[in-house]
Formats: structure tokens, sequence, C-alpha cells
């Protein structure tokens, strides 16, 4: 049976208004919309930017080495190994810590100018570069130079460095810059004050050159001759000094003038009984230079302290 006529035309119109599809639309393809803006291509990928980790940190209050390494995610022995550092070596704040290696490649040097190395010396606690490179008869610039090193590098035990002979003296040129003929046991400014401060108290109480160079010496051990407000345990200031064992209050420690006093005096002057100062020491004036050290510091190294005796009695020449 026939559909009626009027049906058979309603159902044509409708099947020839639905739209063919194009054949070479994919069928995931976006439909462009009109917003007044270039439609974006389907191919067209957004890319987020890669956050570039830092390639250097300054060192806050009571950071470590291996707290710095963490929070980066980079290895404790990577970052010392930037940073020209050891095990032992001690950071202070606003100190500049490299967090990845030097991209600059480094400038030749004439074939000529570099000395040749004829033996090794490994490091033991207490070495200092001036003292090494006196015993093995060469100068500071010459042993810095043959291990990579500056003036501001710090050495540590046993680490091994190569000995080389003095270089043969230039030709006559004109004179250098005061700042470039510094002694190899040079400070830098907050050392100095700090050096300068220990020896016009140690005056004040007429304490003699040599108790005073003991106290330099001391201080470079125990902060490399800086007002640190951390250290180990509760230690605090220039002599790393701690509170829970008398030495004064933390805002007392941290007070330079009051720190050199207790070192001299103790924390009770003389004849205080809490801790013991050198001039409190009986016979101090006899004993070597680390062991009166260690008689008012009472440390876990006391071989440390012979090595800075000639440094700290040039330290009084330079600035007493």
């Amino acid at each position: 049976m026939s559909a009626p006529a009027a049906i058979v035309g309603v159902l044509a119109g409708s099947l020839s208004a639905v739209p063919a599809p194009a054949a070479a639309t994919s069928d995931t393809a976006p439909v462009p919309t009109r917003t007044g803006k270039a439609a974006t291509p389907p191919s067209a990928t957004r890319v987020t930017p890669a956050v570039t980790a830092p390639t250097t940190y300054t060192v806050q209050s009571g950071d470590t080495v291996s707290a710095i390494a963490e929070r980066f995610g980079l290895p404790t022995a990577d970052v010392l190994a930037w940073n020209g550092l050891g095990w032992r070596s001690v950071i202070y704040p606003g100190q500049t810590i490299a967090l990845a290696p030097s991209t600059t490649a480094p400038t030749p040097a004439p074939q000529t100018a570099a000395p040749a190395a004829s033996t090794s010396h490994t490091v033991v606690a207490g070495d200092t570069v001036f003292a090494i490179a006196q015993k093995h008869g060469t100068t500071v610039d010459a042993l810095l130079a043959a291990n990579g090193l500056d003036r501001q590098s710090i050495i540590y035990p046993g680490q091994s460095l190569a000995i080389a002979d003095a270089a043969p003296a230039p030709a006559p040129a004109p004179a250098p810059a005061a700042s470039e003929t510094a002694p190899s046991t040079a400070l830098n400014a907050p050392q100095a004050e700090n050096a300068t401060l220990i020896i016009r108290i140690g005056r004040e109480l007429g304490v003699a050159d040599r108790g005073i160079m003991i106290a330099l010496g001391t201080a470079m051990v125990e902060s490399w001759l800086r007002n640190l407000d951390w250290g180990d345990r509760d230690s605090l200031g220039l002599f790393q000094q701690r509170p829970s064992t008398g030495w004064g209050t933390p805002d007392q420690i941290m007070d330079r003038g009051h720190s050199i006093r207790s070192f001299f005096l103790g924390a009770s002057n003389p004849d205080g009984t809490t801790t013991r100062g050198l001039l409190d020491v009986p016979g101090w004036e006899s004993m070597s230079f680390a062991d009166a050290a260690q008689a008012v510091q009472i440390s876990a190294h006391p071989e440390r302290y012979a090595a800075w005796e000639s440094a700290a009695q040039e330290w009084i020449a330079l600035y007493g």
C-alpha cells in the first residue's frame, strides 16, 4: 500500500535538509566559534613555561650545607664541590652558595705561566695554605694556582694539594695596588673589625701580647673571627661560648665586648668559679699556644689552635 503523497513530500523535505559531512573533517575536531579572535588551530598546544631552579642561594641564619642541598634536591657532595668547601667548612649568613657548577670556561693560561707541580701535601687538622706553602718552600700564590683555589677558599683535612714550585719572577711592572699585596692571612672587613676589638680589649685589660694572640687564634678556629649567632648545640659568638655551660645569656654572649672579656677573665672575672678565662688558668704564660687555648675552650679538637699562632702574631702587628 503506497503512502499518501503529502507524507512522502514531508519525508523527502526532511531528508534533503540534513547537510552531508565534509569528507576532510575529523570526527573529533573542534568546531570554531566566532569570538572576534582567530580560532586556535586543532594542532596548537599550550606550553607551560618550566620553572628554572636558582643557581645561587644566600645563606640564612641556621642554614647548613646539607639542609640547603636537600631543599633544592641536590647531593650535598656536589654543593660542597661547586663552592670549594669541605665537610667541616663553616658557612655564614649572607654568604652566596652556588647551586650549580660554573658554566664559565676558564681562560687558558699561557703555557709558560703555569708552574709544574713537584709533589703533594695531604691536609691535616690545623693546616693553612700559608703554613703549607712555607713548609714546602713555595709561595701562597703558586700553591693556590696549582690547585685552582683563591684566597677565599677553605681547605679541609684529608684534601690533597699539589705543591708547585714558585713561578719565576716576572719582568718589572708597575707596583700593584695595596689590596693586591695583602698577606695570605689577610682578613675581610668583619674579621678585621673583630680582630681589632679583641686586641683593644686585651690591651685595656693589661693582657700580654701572647695572651691576645691566643684569643685571636682561638676566635679564628671557633668562628672564623665572626660573631656567629649559631653553632654546635647552643654555641654562639666569636668564641662559640655556650649559655648552658655558664658563659652568660645568649644576648650577653652575642655582645662582642662581653664575650671577649669572658674569654680573658671567665664569665665572673678572675675569681669566678662558673667558667675559666685565660687569665684564670695558672701558669698559662708558660703553656704552649694550643694548650693555653684548650684550657679555656675545652674543645674536642685542641690540635687546631696551634696552626694560627704565626697568623695571630701578624694580626697584632697589623691591627694593634
